[in-house]
């Protein structure tokens, strides 16, 4: 399995830039109702601008962190206000995109940015070297 480790920075750059994607188009859906699903009251609306904006950040590698939580935390909030009064089983509910985006961007706020992101380039720049960074790395 050691093999597959050096492959570990792309898998997460591709899973990042992909839910992010995923995630704005949401918020592209509720907010401006591209793909024919406009929000249907201001919950949602404000919630799709959240999804819009985290998405977009999270995909980039800007500011990584405090947009996976705040999309973390807008994703368990619509489960529960909106799903789970159907049914705490999310397949039932119909929450099960929310329940994989809330617990996708809680791994993204505990790992980081990872490599490829504006976050790390950023930092690296800088020359202060946050915590998150694999010093072995640079």
């Amino acid at each position: 399995m050691k093999s597959l480790q050096k492959y570990s920075d792309t898998v997460y750059y591709i899973l990042r830039v992909i839910a992010g994607l995923m995630f704005a188009c949401h918020g592209l859906d509720h907010v401006f109702g591209t793909f024919g699903h406009p929000a249907q009251n201001t919950f949602i609306f404000v919630g799709g601008w959240i999804e819009l904006i985290t998405g977009t950040l999270i995909a980039c590698g800007l500011l990584t962190r405090p947009a996976a939580l705040l999309a973390s935390g807008t994703m368990a909030v619509a489960f529960f206000k909106l799903h789970a009064k159907v049914s705490l089983i999310p397949i039932v509910s119909g929450g099960d995109a929310a329940v994989l985006y809330c617990w996708i961007f809680l791994f993204v706020f505990f790992y980081g940015p990872g490599r490829w992101s504006f976050d790390w380039m950023l930092a690296k720049r800088s020359g202060a070297i946050p915590c998150w960074m694999d010093r072995s790395k640079i």
